[in-house]
């Protein structure tokens, strides 16, 4: 496995070395915009009207507001700090001590891949214009994103117009996604699976589910696309395929956790139960780590939810608060639920997996509903969580390790289709533009709750789909070439010996 791992990691660094002489190419390609309106204005023979409308061209370029910026590096660093340590640390706290340093590993390894490959071409896959389901390649290994020697960077829209941030900015902002959506599918097959296995599985996952939903759920144009009335529909129809039907997700109910928990649970049947499942007791090694992780979660999500709005305005506001009041909804949701069916006690994983369940269930709404909206999202996620980790997890029969679907799926789903509720305007919700040209917002009159609502599930069926499906395939590629789970005596041992040759704790 080991002379697995670093072909592996060298093929990838291969693949780095040659981008980074592929992007210096590229860089000189006066095709691209920035590097074309600096090689006009650098060019010896160039004349004084091409300096005339160079000058012009960057006057017209949108200056970022520093607070806006400032805000957005924030945001990243929260999310960075979501999953490196927030979701490690709850994970493993979850696993038996034998396994710990596995599951730490995993996430950390995983999260650093992803970035590499959302900077190689991640980012263009899922952010540039391509078709309805994917994008193009005019930001292959950030091609056109940033000058040196001119200290220019391109600009990235927003969700107002003649707002923009530094386009590098908002790359960094999805990177951080991108890399804890993968990092989520760990929980579901944890204490089992190869090391290299997961690596390799998590680069297929990421290319042909990742990518491609994140595309279909976040591209458009932007808001500056829309000039006129005329273009409206020709603008529209640039943008993914969930987008274009106006289905509502924020920060990722769809593209980050029913994705994920899909991938999660086609994982658990693939690399099948522990040894001992439903003979063993299975308990958590260290609640005291689950819950700082989870505390951490829940700092590190007012970046991911409130970020998500690109700016440092009223729509991060609105995320903020309902982030965190859906949260605490959840947790006394769960809490009472749990009471109610374990002879009167609530437990601390009881109250950190609420935590979690509203977070989840809050992204996709988290700009798109009223306050009161948020409670009632957040109390309905936390009964409806706790079913999916009990009721739910028996009825499917699968050993989900650590309920990425229980949580991640059943919080992602409830969030979604609510989120077409309470968005309506008669509900308390800021309800949404009627067309991005005039930029005015659907009347109440106006709104259907159930068209809004069949959108929302349209959205939540074809990334339930498509993720299946491309996990299947990249799970049994796996598993032919390089095998999903370890031998039995390494699992009885424990992953951090047999993989990785150390252990968490040293007595």
């Amino acid at each position: 496995m080991n002379k697995l791992l670093l072909a592996f990691l060298f093929g990838l660094l291969m693949f780095v070395a040659g981008g980074g002489a592929f992007a210096q190419g590229a860089a000189s390609d006066a095709a691209s915009g920035a590097a074309a309106a600096v090689a006009a204005a650098s060019a010896p023979a160039a004349a004084a009207s091409d300096a005339a409308s160079a000058a012009a061209a960057a006057a017209s370029t949108p200056v970022p507001n520093k607070g806006d910026v400032a805000w957005m590096l924030v945001s990243t660093a929260l999310v960075i700090m979501m999953s490196i340590p927030a979701l490690a640390l709850f994970y493993g706290g979850l696993v038996r001590s034998k396994n710990m340093l596995s599951v730490l590993m995993q996430v950390f390894v995983t999260f650093s891949m992803i970035v590499v490959l959302w900077c190689l071409y991640g980012y263009s896959l899922a952010f540039t214009e391509g078709n309805a389901f994917f994008g193009g390649f005019d930001r292959v290994f950030m091609k056109g994103m940033y000058d040196p020697i001119a200290g220019t960077m391109a600009m990235a829209g927003t969700f107002s117009k003649g707002v923009a941030i530094p386009e590098l900015l908002f790359m960094a902002f999805q990177a951080t996604f991108a890399a804890i959506t993968c990092c989520l599918i760990v929980g579901a097959f944890a204490e089992r699976m190869k090391f290299a296995a997961v690596l390799a599985f998590m680069v297929l996952w990421f290319t042909f589910a990742y990518a491609p939903i994140a595309h279909m759920v976040w591209f458009w144009p932007g808001p500056d696309a829309y000039t006129s009335k005329a273009i409206v529909d020709a603008t529209n129809a640039k943008a993914g395929l969930i987008w274009q039907w106006g289905t509502l997700d924020f920060a990722g109910g769809t593209v980050v956790h029913i994705n994920a928990a899909m991938a999660g649970l086609v994982g658990a049947f693939m690399v099948g139960k522990r040894i001992g499942y439903g003979r063993e007791a299975f308990t958590p090694h260290s609640l005291t780590l689950t819950m700082v992780g989870a505390a951490l979660l829940w700092v590190g999500w007012f970046g991911f939810n409130a970020g998500s709005a690109l700016e440092a305005g009223n729509s991060a506001v609105l995320a903020f608060i309902n982030t965190f009041s859906a949260t605490a909804a959840a947790v006394l949701a769960w809490s009472l639920g749990e009471a109610m069916t374990n002879k009167g006690k609530a437990s601390m994983l009881g109250a950190a997996s609420g935590a979690v369940a509203g977070l989840v269930a809050i992204t996709p709404a988290c700009g798109n509903v009223g306050l009161l909206g948020a409670l009632v999202i957040g109390f309905v996620a936390g009964f409806a969580c706790l079913w999916g980790v009990n009721g739910l997890k028996k009825m499917l029969g699968a050993d989900d390790s650590l309920d990425v679907f229980g949580v991640h799926g059943v919080g992602g789903i409830v969030g979604a289709l609510l989120t077409g509720v309470f968005n309506s305007p008669s509900l308390g919700g800021p309800s949404f533009p009627d067309n991005w040209f005039t930029g005015e917002l659907v009347k109440p009159e106006n709104y259907s709750i159930a068209s809004q609502v069949w959108a929302q599930a349209k959205a939540v069926l074809v990334t339930i789909a498509w993720s299946g499906i491309v996990s299947l395939i990249a799970y049994k590629l796996v598993d032919m070439t390089i095998g999903l789970r370890v031998s039995e005596e390494d699992e009885r041992e424990g992953l951090d010996i047999t993989s990785h040759g150390e252990t968490a704790y040293n007595s």
